[in-house]
């Protein structure tokens, strides 16, 4: 069954992103990004202004195939060729849709920020994630102190 983490009430919601996406890393879990084009290249700006000691291994999905087999994190706009790589142990969705074909996927992660249309896309969200039946887990930041 696929479980469906949401991470709520970031206030910094891309400086958490980066953090999260340094912890699974370190813990040598492969992560999927998808994302519009926009929001992947900034992550990918994000990612190369961590400090040295913070290195997070990304690359793009469109990048030689020794790249993306080397990364621990592959960010990429197309859904359906991030899918197709093997070794991937969670996703990270950016979008304010749903990601299709998701029957065999074992973990995604939401990261939602504390504004508004953030929230309202993330309660859609929601609501979608549990008419398809997935385990949803839902973590608040803000009451966890986890900022």
């Amino acid at each position: 069954m696929t479980q469906v983490d949401f991470h709520f009430n970031a206030p910094d919601k891309w400086l958490y992103i980066s953090r999260l996406l340094r912890k699974a890393n370190s813990q040598g879990k492969r992560v999927g990004v998808w994302g519009e084009s926009p929001l992947i290249l900034r992550l990918d700006q994000d990612l190369w202004q961590l400090g040295p000691t913070d290195f997070v291994s990304h690359c793009m999905v469109t990048e030689p195939s020794h790249c993306v087999e080397r990364s621990h994190v592959v960010l990429s706009d197309d859904w359906t060729h991030l899918r197709r790589l093997s070794g991937l142990d969670v996703y990270l969705n950016l979008n304010h849709s749903i990601p299709s074909e998701m029957n065999q996927l074992t973990r995604l992660i939401e990261v939602v920020g504390s504004d508004d249309e953030d929230k309202a896309a993330a309660r859609l969200r929601w609501k979608q994630y549990t008419q398809l039946g997935f385990q949803i887990n839902r973590f608040d930041l803000a009451a966890n102190g986890t900022l």
